[in-house]
């Protein structure tokens, strides 16, 4: 049987229904480095699961001081090995993979004026992410946002009880509204990628897709979802369970 050749009119009504099904398509964020039992970096990238990587951590930055990368073993920086990593980052951007660093962690000892000035350096482009706590505003790096500076924040909706949405689709609704509001390029939904990833704010990948992400999605805001971490991950398959609906 032979197929008949779509009218001008059925045309455009097709392209507008895939235009309209990807306006609000995100993608998803994973923090690697912090476990050896993670995939490689090329594989990661490889993996065609993520749209970035975020290499976590570099602990020490600015005031003169020579910055100090932690990868938890994936090699060893204060030798210079870390430089075999640019050969997979290279890789990862061949694959339109974005890869950044992740500058501070949980404890670390810099001052955005430094990021400024390897700004100013940089002779590229400059993305600069955040990742604050879910409650608004947050403690540490509310000012900072509000620059206006930032293309993405990835928000940590877990280990943050009262806007996590396992304490209610009000709370985290209410929190998800706030964050919508800051000058920023895109924001994430963070959560973690198994149980044992955080301490409280996993949420199984089934009530995400039918619950949470058809709450956010139309957002003009939304970027998608960021996991921590690749370990975890590798071990749920958390990722491939909710990239389409993502």
């Amino acid at each position: 049987m032979e197929g008949r050749a779509l009218n001008p009119i059925q045309l455009i009504a097709t392209l507008f229904l895939a235009i309209l099904a990807t306006s609000h398509a995100g993608g998803i964020a994973i923090y690697w480095g912090q476990n050896t039992g993670e995939a490689t970096l090329s594989a990661t990238c490889a993996s065609r699961k993520y749209q970035f990587v975020i290499l976590a951590f570099v602990f020490q930055f600015g005031k003169g001081r020579t910055p100090k990368l932690d990868l938890s073993g994936h090699c060893d920086a204060s030798s210079g090995r870390c430089a075999v990593l640019s050969s997979d980052i290279r890789s990862c951007q061949r694959h339109g993979v974005k890869v950044l660093l992740s500058i501070g962690g949980g404890v670390g000892n810099y001052g955005l004026s430094d990021l400024k000035d390897m700004g100013k350096n940089a002779g590229t482009e400059v993305l600069l992410s955040a990742a604050p706590q879910c409650p608004f505003p947050d403690e540490w790096d509310g000012a900072a946002i509000n620059t206006g500076l930032f293309n993405y924040v990835w928000v940590q909706f877990y280990n943050n009880p009262e806007c996590q949405f396992s304490s209610g689709r009000k709370a985290f609704l209410a929190a998800w509204k706030q964050w919508e509001s800051v000058p920023a390029g895109k924001i994430f939904l963070g959560l973690p990628a198994s149980k044992d990833a955080a301490g409280t704010g996993f949420v199984p990948a089934g009530e995400l897709k039918s619950q949470v992400l058809p709450l956010i999605r139309d957002s003009p805001k939304y970027g998608g979802v960021m996991l921590w971490s690749k370990f975890y991950d590798d071990s749920t398959g958390y990722s491939s369970a909710i990239k389409s609906h993502v």
